[in-house]
């Protein structure tokens, strides 16, 4: 779930009022925002404008996205760009670690466009930019948000090597929907993609975007199908449509339906379920990391 600007479907299309996003506050956040902008530096939380930005800054959490900004696949929900992406930038790692240690950052997140044009599927510069912020940064601890690799789990295997402290991939829709929402992901490869994250004995998360349409069937079946792969964490946020062209947004999920989910997760056996319309990949990302 990549947080960009929300365009609404239509001027009819009006956001429920528990959709309003909140002013970013606080000293921590100010600090962080002088930092960036002294320095020019670039955050997903700042670009996609995400809701929780403040809350997310003030807690000494960012997010960062790396191996460019074109992507692979053209998923229905997202708003990156789809098309040839530009050759890899070999500087990248250094650059992200050297804003990982101006921002002082104290749990970050690393995300991707999907390189499916690349022979390793980008996996190489993701090892290489997890080792350079651990050497600029060694207290920080990190999460990755990973793309499947096109089933090629050699080159995920080589991102598990670096031993984030969470690795996280997307389910990011129900089993139903998924050939209308991501064109050229698969449901089961998902599944499978943190079967092997689990496997290594690693904290393992995955979200799921509510409003495409999905029934609570739907839902309830993805989080048993999610649990059974082995993911420990779980976030549940509702999807907004990010411009006229993308996937319309069917349902408005109350809050109170997020809250319902939540304890049904936990239930479940989940150690962690964020769940709220204004939840993304990276929320409370900070307070995820329990002993496994």
């Amino acid at each position: 779930m990549i947080d960009l600007p929300v365009v609404p479907a239509n001027q009819a299309q009006r956001k429920p009022d528990w959709l309003r996003v909140r002013l970013p506050v606080g000293k921590e956040y100010a600090h962080v925002r002088g930092l960036v902008d002294e320095h020019k530096l670039h955050t997903i939380c700042e670009s996609g404008n995400c809701p929780n930005m403040g809350e997310c800054w003030g807690a000494g959490t960012a997010t960062f996205m790396i191996l460019g900004n074109i992507c692979t696949r053209s998923c229905s929900f997202c708003a990156v760009a789809t098309g040839r992406p530009l050759a890899v930038d070999t500087d990248e790692p250094n650059r992200v670690a050297n804003s990982v240690k101006l921002m002082q950052v104290k749990h970050c997140v690393i995300t991707s466009v999907d390189r499916d044009d690349l022979k390793d599927g980008g996996s190489i510069i993701w090892a290489e930019t997890i080792n350079a912020i651990r050497r600029e940064s060694p207290e920080t601890t990190l999460e990755t948000l990973l793309p499947d690799f096109k089933g090629n789990w050699e080159n995920l295997a080589r991102v598990l090597e670096t031993r984030p402290e969470v690795v996280s991939h997307n389910l990011e829709t129900v089993r139903r929907l998924t050939k209308e929402v991501r064109i050229q992901a698969k449901y089961d490869r998902s599944l499978e993609c943190l079967q092997h994250v689990s496997a290594a004995g690693l904290r393992t998360k995955s979200g799921i975007m509510l409003g495409l349409g999905e029934t609570e069937e739907d839902v309830l079946e993805a989080m048993q199908d999610l649990l059974n792969a082995g993911v420990h964490i779980l976030t549940l946020g509702q999807y907004l449509q990010p411009t006229r062209n993308h996937h319309p947004v069917i349902d408005w999920i109350h809050p109170d339906q997020f809250s319902n989910y939540k304890q049904f997760g936990l239930d479940m056996g989940f150690k962690y379920v964020e769940s709220g319309p204004l939840v993304r990949s990276s929320y409370h990302a900070e307070k995820h990391l329990f002993e496994i």
